[in-house]
C-alpha cells in the first residue's frame, strides 16, 4: 500500500486516488475525457448506451453513467475533473452534483453554503 494513503480508509468521505487506481480505472476516465471531443460528445448525446458500449465500458460503469451516480463514480475510481466534462455536456452544475453526492436536494444543499443565493 502507498504509505501516504495509510489510514485514509478510516476517514469517512475520503476516496483515495493514486497511480494504481488510475490505471485500474483508465477506461471510465478516458470515456469522460473523450467528451472534450465534439464527435464523441455528439455520439454520447445521440445514443448514450451505444457510446458506452462502443467505449468498452463494463455493465457496472455504464450503470453509473446512466444513473448519473456522481458519488458512485468517484468511489469507483473516476477523477472528478473528468466528471466535470460530463456535467458540462449534460448541463448539470457542480453544485447540483455536490448535492447529489451528499444525498440532498439542491435547495437543501444551498442552505449549507456560506452564500446560499449563489448558484
Amino acid at each position: 500500500m502507498n504509505p501516504q494513503l495509510e489510514g485514509l480508509d478510516r476517514l469517512d468521505g475520503t476516496y483515495p486516488f493514486d497511480v494504481t487506481r488510475s490505471v485500474e480505472h483508465m477506461r471510465i476516465n478516458k470515456f469522460f475525457w473523450n467528451l472534450t471531443q465534439p464527435a464523441f460528445r455528439e455520439e454520447f448525446l445521440r445514443d448514450e448506451a451505444k457510446r458506452c458500449r462502443d467505449s468498452g465500458l463494463t455493465e457496472e460503469e455504464t450503470k453509473l453513467v446512466r444513473e448519473r451516480d456522481w458519488l458512485g463514480l468517484i468511489k469507483y475510481g473516476a477523477i472528478f475533473f473528468v466528471l466535470e466534462k460530463a456535467l458540462r455536456v449534460l448541463k448539470i452544475t457542480n453544485l447540483h452534483a455536490y448535492a447529489q453526492m451528499r444525498g440532498e436536494k439542491f435547495e437543501e444543499f444551498l442552505k449549507t453554503r456560506r452564500v446560499p443565493e449563489m448558484r
